[in-house]
């Protein structure tokens, strides 16, 4: 659907539910995909959303309101009774339904897991919400289909049979023992052209990638992007297959972290929208913003105690917005390349073999960025820059290159130390480095210059 064609859509949308027009709306809407219905309602009024999703079928508006911005789902979900958001989330599946359910007062949870009619349904939710949303448990789903191991073709054709009718899509076959234990994976093509008296046993294929219920959502991520996997099973610790996760969970999972990882990278330490308003904004915005007002009082406080500087060479305070910037980008250059090694486990090696490689790579370019300066200094800044002659262009390249070889030390060191102590390294991006990369940097240029000039 083009964006003229949505813009349409949409007014002729409101048109309808102000005539209260229900029929219309109901044809209007006919056919279109849940994720830009969600998109439609996202852009309409609140009070115009909630007539449409209290009109349509719960079979529709349960994939709905699991697409929708977190922000007028949450409004939506306040506004339902407890039974009407039952009616939805048994329309979904047991991963979507408990990211809803998870989004509501504990009173709220209760009363709405009480009024689903399906029991096993509702068994399958509650045991999700004992997950934590980051770890594969809380990825997972409970949809899947199973085949035991000792059974023969025939049989396990029925059983599936049997699954597949409260599933949507199936996406493979497991193989478990009779306890319930994982051991491997059926290929349909194996199932279509094997006799139906073969046990199961000799046909399925044990080489399979899972996971277990407690690790991280970001090492399933890592798992199911290194071995090019649609869907990935999920165990227990006694090995027992639980559920499993499909690629759409991890995609979701990724796009939230990266976007959160970006906002922290910029100094916003709370996860905000730009349509959320001006006291969610600020208290999202201010923190880092107090961190980099007290690093510039610290660099005003460090220019002080140069003075003398001032008055014998102030040529050289022209340079300290270079010095400064250069050091804050090369930190925060070298923190990106540590965090997204560390976020995707391309990181491998030692930590001092790291800090060699990062010092090696800083020297080089701090090398070529001083040679570039001092050129430039020869041909054009010495005739506009009074007081400006090669030995002071040496001390700012000097300064330069040893700045350069700090901040990308610091850039590499901190996000190291912070992932060491359980802390997300991405905080160590943006502001943190750079206010403190500004401070350090200034400091060594004219430390650097007290010795060659001598002030």
């Amino acid at each position: 659907m083009t964006h003229q064609e949505h813009t349409i859509l949409i007014e002729q949308l409101k048109k309808y539910i102000e005539q209260k027009n229900n029929a219309k709306i109901v044809q209007l809407l006919d056919g279109l995909h849940a994720a830009d219905l969600a998109d439609i309602l996202d852009r309409i009024g609140f009070d115009e959303a909630l007539y449409v999703i209290r009109l349509l079928d719960s079979d529709v508006t349960a994939d709905i309101i699991a697409e929708l911005d977190d922000d007028i789902k949450e409004k939506i979900l306040n506004s339902l009774s407890a039974k009407e958001i039952a009616e939805e989330v048994e329309e979904l599946e047991t991963d979507d339904a408990a990211d809803i359910i998870a989004e509501l007062p504990d009173e709220k949870k209760v009363e709405v897991i009480s009024h689903i009619d399906d029991k096993e349904h509702a068994k399958d939710i509650v045991e999700l919400l004992r997950y934590d949303e980051d770890t594969a448990g809380g990825l997972m789903g409970k949809e899947y289909i199973k085949v035991n191991e000792n059974w023969n073709v025939l049989r396990s054709v029925a059983e599936m049979r049997k699954q597949a009718e409260e599933m949507d899509k199936v996406h493979t076959i497991y193989v478990v023992d009779d306890h319930d234990r994982l051991k491997g994976r059926l290929s349909l093509k194996k199932l279509l052209t094997t006799s139906t008296k073969t046990p199961i046993k000799e046909v399925y294929n044990d080489n399979i990638h899972f996971v277990n219920v407690n690790d991280s959502a970001d090492e399933v991520a890592r798992i199911m992007q290194k071995y090019d996997l649609f869907v990935i099973p999920v165990v227990d610790e006694m090995g027992v297959l639980v559920g499993q996760i499909t690629i759409d969970d991890v995609v979701d999972y990724i796009k939230e972290e990266a976007e959160k990882d970006y906002q922290m990278a910029a100094g916003i330490t709370e996860d905000v929208e730009a349509n959320d308003n001006i006291l969610q904004q600020m208290r999202a915005r201010l923190p880092w913003l107090v961190v980099a007002l007290v690093g510039g009082f610290i660099s005003v406080v460090v220019l002080s105690g140069f003075g003398n500087a001032m008055n014998q060479y102030g040529t050289l305070f022209f340079f300290t917005p270079l010095i400064a910037a250069t050091a804050g980008n090369v930190g925060v250059q070298s923190s990106a390349i540590v965090v997204q090694g560390l976020a995707n486990g391309s990181l491998t090696g030692s930590v001092w073999k790291r800090l060699v490689k990062e010092i090696s790579l800083s020297l080089l370019n701090g090398l070529i960025l001083a040679l570039i300066l001092l050129l430039i200094g020869k041909f054009l800044l010495g005739h506009i820059l009074t007081g400006f002659d090669m030995k002071m262009g040496i001390t700012v390249a000097i300064s330069l290159v040893t700045v350069i070889m700090m901040a990308s030390l610091i850039g590499t060191f901190i996000p190291l130390f912070l992932h060491k102590q359980g802390i997300d390294p991405a905080v160590a991006t943006g502001p943190f480095i750079t206010t403190s990369n500004d401070i350090f940097g200034i400091y060594i240029f004219f430390t650097i210059a007290k010795l060659i000039l001598g002030f």
